[in-house]
């Protein structure tokens, strides 16, 4: 009786704890749509729900010709879809090979690739920024692109370690019945690699759509900027007074994530544990 009673307490408790953390969560995003739907520009209000809704924010984003919120949209979509296909490619590829072949200089390359990653990103700008100055890449979107797709590799680990947990009698197999390299990779390995091949795609892409530092260090002209360049500008011209405006523009740029994770949650959640699995 005594054990029933303190597992009924237990998972109470549990449930209490996630419910809670439910609510931190939810909470600031429910606000956050509930503001862009208040008329005026204030960022305080005394309750949750407005007492009239309006979608003139929403309209005011393609509208006022002082910012141009479609065009960054469009521009963060080039970018973030770009960098998810050649990112994909990249890390699929090298991974691939530091997994199943053997050669000089493996090793030292794997630690070398472990040792810059776990150095912030940040602290390369410099380089980078002069390094594209002089390829005379700056104020270009294949600046972005170039810098975020080669960088991707360096976190490729976790592809690693899928393609680790493959047997390897498959490869000895195909090799057996004539199959190449190629061959081998692209018609035994790529159908086992959907869900890691997911979640290298879908971190990629959400990774490059809310980036801030590097977009803004780069992208100079006001029709090339992204999202998240146009958002902060959108607040820091607005001198923080027009929230609402900036909430609408914050719940059209969580459409895509949120849609992304919904449909592809399964293999998201399949690829990262199979390839956590083995090292």
């Amino acid at each position: 009786m005594t054990n029933r009673k303190s597992n009924y307490i237990l998972t109470t408790l549990k449930y209490v704890i996630l419910i809670a953390i439910a609510v931190c969560c939810i909470y600031p995003a429910l606000w956050v749509v509930l503001s862009s739907l208040r008329p005026g520009t204030s960022l305080y209000s005394p309750t949750l729900i407005p007492e009239t809704f309006t979608l003139a924010h929403y309209r005011e984003l393609f509208n006022n010709p002082s910012f141009q919120y479609g065009k960054w949209y469009l521009n963060t979509l080039k970018i973030a879809t770009l960098t998810m296909l050649f990112s994909t490619i990249l890390v699929t590829l090298s991974m691939y090979a530091l997994s199943r072949f053997r050669f000089k200089s493996r090793k030292s390359m794997l630690t070398s690739m472990l040792i810059l990653g776990m150095f912030p990103g940040f602290m390369s700008m410099i380089a980078i920024f002069i390094l594209m100055l002089q390829l005379n890449l700056l104020d270009t979107h294949a600046a972005l692109i170039l810098v975020y797709s080669a960088g991707s590799v360096l976190g490729g680990f976790v592809v690693k370690g899928y393609y680790d947990t493959i047997p390897r009698s498959l490869d000895e197999a195909a090799r057996i019945d004539g199959a190449s390299h190629m061959q081998v990779f692209l018609k035994i390995m790529l159908p086992l690699s959907k869900p890691i091949l997911t979640y290298v795609a879908l971190t990629q892409f959400t990774g490059v759509w809310g980036d801030f530092i590097f977009a803004r260090l780069v992208l100079r002209s006001k029709e090339n900027w992204t999202l998240a360049v146009g958002m902060w500008d959108l607040v820091a011209s607005y001198q923080n007074s027009n929230f609402t405006l900036f909430a609408a523009g914050a719940v059209l740029i969580a459409i895509p994530i949120t849609l992304l994770f919904i449909f592809l949650q399964r293999f998201l959640v399949q690829g990262l544990t199979s390839g956590a699995s083995k090292g």
